[in-house]
């Protein structure tokens, strides 16, 4: 803005307000004795749910967020649903309808043990 012309006040208010609401983006996954819980704050304002019965695979992996979904928060690719804030580790998870979703996580193996315990 400022290299081809008079600063735009409301083309800054518009910059300032997506790099405050991308800064202030938190991921909070939860097992719970129902299913995996994922809430994307301030976008959602209560916890989406996937139930055991619609889980048929889980792992922890790595992934390439800008390579494969293009990006970080919530994003959609054919088949998928990827929920992320920062770094490359998450958990994977398949679907019994054939649609995969990513959960970002920070300590993706301990998630997947929090899985195993809960399920077993």
């Amino acid at each position: 803005m400022l290299a081809t012309g008079p600063l735009s006040w409301v083309g800054l208010l518009i910059v300032g307000a997506v790099a405050a609401l991308v800064y202030s983006l938190r991921l909070q996954s939860e097992v719970r004795e129902d299913g995996v819980y994922v809430k994307m704050w301030p976008i959602h304002r209560s916890f989406r749910r996937f139930p055991w019965a619609e889980i048929e695979h889980y792992e922890a992996t790595s992934y390439g967020p800008l390579r494969e979904f293009g990006g970080w928060g919530i994003r959609w690719a054919p088949g998928k649903i990827a929920y992320n804030v920062s770094g490359t580790e998450g958990v994977l998870i398949e679907r019994t309808d054939g649609r995969t979703v990513l959960i970002g996580s920070q300590r993706a193996s301990e998630f997947v043990r929090g899985i195993d315990q809960t399920v077993a």
